[in-house]
């Protein structure tokens, strides 16, 4: 297929809308179900990128899960323990593929950003992450191919209306490429920046030991800020992205939002948090959104008396600053990547109240000194890589 009509661009508005080879040529991907839109595909081909060179970077099954031309999450295939099949509402769905564990871990890690997303798998669909994927919110799926069983699975969902693409997975790009704003072309040449361990070499603290583990997650931190609207930020632990802050205008803001939500992910798996007992019948996504609203300030909007039966078979007890920040003490051992270099060692100062010990940036700031200094106090270890990962 050379060309693929849509209903319309970003907004109704905007038409006529397609996609299409500027040389003539067939497009690398094809619908086998579905009809998509205009963010669709961008959500669906930035994805595809991402996983892709995830894989690459680690030899593991690797997915996105994407929203609005950035990443709500993305992970690698590790196994989930207990705990994370249960935050993650896959518990009932006993032992998972690799692939499906990444998409759990890419969908769980922050699922109120992931809802209604477009989801991106480096390997063949497989009909354990189609299971998955058929009983979550999700506009659609790029994959290099389904199993069978998968297929038909995934035809089943929304009626028999949701998206299902297919990426060549040989297609290579044009090394230039080309987007149009206000009726003027920008050119420019591929980020095709190979995201290896020899980046990651230029180690500028006085602690200078990262464990395999780190390595791999500095990877994926790299790989998902490569793909992310800057400027952007992101913590990694234990091969998943479990906090991104995508498109803010200064970087500690990023770096407090990313915080907050890897915060949230670690406050999901406390006591307070694991023994809820809610209403019979409660949806998935209420249940994220009850559990959202009851770690946060405006606690009282789920146990104010009246309100909370409506949610709760049990009223839980107020979850106070003391206790999460107790819970909070506990996580340790967390990655975290910037596109670009940090000003400011503010930056650092947040980032260990989220368990933050290995830091990669870019490096080049005229306060590069104070940052290094602000990681030598908490004996974090802190890479420059010397290539800023923007991403518009």
């Amino acid at each position: 297929m050379k060309e693929i009509e849509l209903k319309y661009g970003c907004n109704p508005n905007q038409k006529p809308s397609r996609i299409y080879m500027e040389d003539g040529s067939e497009l690398p991907v094809s619908v086998l179900n579905g009809r998509p839109g205009y963010i669709n595909f961008l959500d669906a081909f930035n994805g595809w990128q991402l996983v892709r060179e995830l894989r690459e970077a680690t030899g593991l099954p690797a997915a996105a899960s994407f929203k609005h031309v950035s990443p709500a999450g993305a992970a690698v295939g590790l196994p989930l323990d207990s705990t994370l099949a249960k935050i993650y509402w896959v518990d009932d769905l006993g032992d998972l593929s690799p692939l499906a564990c990444a998409y759990a871990r890419a969908r769980g890690a922050d699922r109120m950003s992931s809802f209604g997303d477009f989801i991106a798998l480096s390997d063949i669909c497989d009909a354990d992450t189609a299971r998955l994927i058929k009983r979550e919110v999700s506009d659609g799926v790029i994959a290099p191919g389904y199993t069978e069983e998968a297929l038909a699975l995934l035809k089943e969902k929304k009626k028999g209306n949701y998206n299902v693409l297919q990426m060549d997975e040989d297609y290579v790009p044009g090394p230039q490429e080309k987007k149009q704003v206000y009726g003027i072309t920008f050119e420019q040449g591929r980020n095709e920046l190979d995201i290896n361990s020899g980046l990651l070499s230029n180690i500028v603290t006085r602690n200078q030991e990262i464990p395999q583990n780190a390595l791999i997650d500095m990877k994926i931190a790299l790989i998902t800020l490569k793909y992310t609207q800057s400027n952007s930020v992101c913590y990694v632990k234990d091969g998943q992205a479990i906090g991104i802050g995508a498109g803010q205008q200064s970087r500690i803001h990023c770096t407090r939002l990313a915080g907050s939500k890897a915060d949230n992910w670690f406050l999901r798996q406390s006591p307070q948090v694991m023994g809820l007992q809610f209403a019979e019948g409660l949806g998935r996504a209420d249940r994220d959104n009850a559990i959202d609203v009851y770690m946060g300030d405006e606690f009282m909007d789920v146990l104010a008396d009246g309100v909370w039966e409506k949610t709760f078979r049990v009223k839980p007890p107020v979850f106070t600053q003391e206790e999460k920040r107790a819970w909070l003490d506990r996580l340790q051992d967390v990655t975290l990547g910037s596109d670009a270099f940090f000003p400011f060692s503010d930056n650092i100062e947040r980032a260990r109240k989220s368990g933050v010990k290995y830091v990669v940036q870019p490096g080049g700031s005229v306060r590069d000194d104070a940052v290094i200094d602000c990681c030598n106090k908490y004996n974090m270890v802190m890479a420059f890589t010397g290539m800023r990962l923007f991403h518009h």
